[in-house]
């Protein structure tokens, strides 16, 4: 059988096992475990093993739970809601002024979490309620969320360019700069459409009466912007010597989750209760990304023995006749169809074996290619019929937001993150020009 033909009846098999249902590790290790045994007898047996060792002595992986302990740790103590009130204040009399103050508390979320779905909780729980009461428009507020709270898979500290980084072999450093101009950038086009849609559309996201506003001392607005810079200042504490090279990238993780744990305790928060949730939920997520990355490398570790990538791009090539640019188009509209069924991290596990090394042969950056996969699993995320955030919306909307609102509000946002993503494949400096500067290439 050939190269081509082992590889395909590969990929699908893990389809298959995933339309049945299993787990994402479990359905990729599985696999990967099978076509071991098959290709080389006993001997294939070794790869698993190999794969642990990597995960094992991969010092960077202790970054993950430190940055999901920091996470849960300011979400369930709730500091996010002084960051909403903060926004209410300070952003309320202007048209729109919430929902921009919304995309503003979803890049401090991404900021303080790395994951997707703790903003689309916390938006749906504070924001949302909030939102509706002042006659904010369902369907734009419902976009609105959905578009900030995906944010958090590109603004540092990302955890999906984390697990990028592991399986691609790049620094970390380098990809969370790399994502920083972009998360901003598309959070920049977000608050400019909600500013002109409401500027000339004031029914969509009314204004607070001053009349509201002028209750709010002067002194309780001071205060809830010194809550609202807490994050930032947790953020910069944690970056800061990273960058300038005083800190390991791990020893700066465990410096975000104790500030983090610390600001908590100073604010009178840290119960047994929030303590015990934020480790509970770390060592579950912890556990399931480390299954899902030693199933990827084992995996992977096939297709390099096979040596499938070269007869791929053999394929593409010579056979077919494609350019690099038009291969990695493809690839990209591939994780659009993928992004229907699965989440970020599955996908980029199932693909990562054969699409990075490709994507290294064809002369493209991995950095840069790292931001590009991240903003189209961002839109991969948003695209009907069966994109991740719609089915998270829909279990967290009251009843009064249908499906159809739902699907309807992401339209504009999707088109925003296309014209991102357009601009990040005609400028690859837009991401390239941060990390390149920092690290002095």
């Amino acid at each position: 059988m050939s190269q081509e033909m082992i590889a395909i009846l590969m990929f699908s098999s893990l389809m298959l096992m995933l339309l049945t249902g299993q787990r994402v590790f479990g359905a990729i290790g599985g696999i990967a475990a099978i076509a071991a045994l098959l290709l080389w007898g006993p001997g294939g047996s070794n790869l698993p093993f190999s794969a642990a060792m990597k995960v094992m002595k991969w010092y960077p992986m202790l970054t993950l739970p430190m940055f999901i302990f920091m996470g849960y740790v300011l979400s369930e103590s709730k500091i996010a809601d002084d960051l909403y009130k903060m926004f209410h204040v300070w952003m309320g009399p202007i048209n729109g002024g919430l929902a921009i103050g919304t995309i503003g508390l979803m890049v401090l979320i991404s900021a303080m979490n790395g994951l997707s779905v703790a903003g689309m909780a916390i938006g749906a729980t504070i924001a949302l309620p909030e939102l509706l009461k002042r006659n904010y428009d369902k369907r734009m507020v419902t976009g609105v969320i959905q578009a900030g709270s995906s944010l958090g898979i590109l603004v540092p500290p990302s955890v999906v360019l984390v697990l990028y980084a592991m399986i691609a072999r790049q620094p970390v450093g380098q990809l969370w700069l790399a994502g920083v101009i972009p998360g901003l950038m598309m959070a920049g086009l977000f608050i400019l459409y909600i500013a002109i849609r409401c500027h000339f559309q004031p029914n969509l996201g009314p204004a607070i009466s001053k009349e509201e506003t002028a209750g709010v001392a002067t002194k309780e607005k001071l205060r809830l912007l010194s809550a609202g810079l807490l994050p930032l200042g947790i953020f910069f504490a944690m970056m800061i010597p990273f960058i300038k090279g005083y800190t390991s990238l791990v020893e700066s993780s465990a410096i975000g989750a104790m500030t983090a744990f610390l600001a908590a305790i100073l604010k009178r928060r840290m119960t047994w209760k929030v303590f015990e949730t934020s480790v509970r939920q770390t060592l579950a997520i912890s556990c399931m990304f480390m299954w899902i990355i030693l199933a990827a490398l084992c995996f992977g570790a096939v297709f390099d023995g096979l040596g499938a990538v070269n007869a791929i791009k053999f394929l593409f090539t010579e056979q077919l006749g494609l350019d690099p640019w038009t291969i990695l188009i493809l690839m990209q509209l591939s994780f659009l169809i993928m992004g229907t069924f699965l989440d970020d991290t599955a996908m980029l596990v199932i693909v990562a074996p054969l699409y990075v090394p490709l994507v290294k042969v064809l002369g493209f950056d991995l950095i840069w290619y790292g931001v590009l996969y991240t903003i189209t699993t961002q839109i991969a995320y948003m695209t009907p019929p069966f994109g991740y955030n719609l089915f998270l919306m829909r279990a967290m909307a009251p009843p009064t937001i249908g499906i159809r609102d739902i699907y309807a509000s992401i339209i504009p946002f999707v088109g925003l993150m296309v014209v991102s993503l357009m601009l990040l494949m005609f400028f690859p400096e837009i991401a390239l020009w941060l990390p390149d500067y920092v690290y002095g290439k």
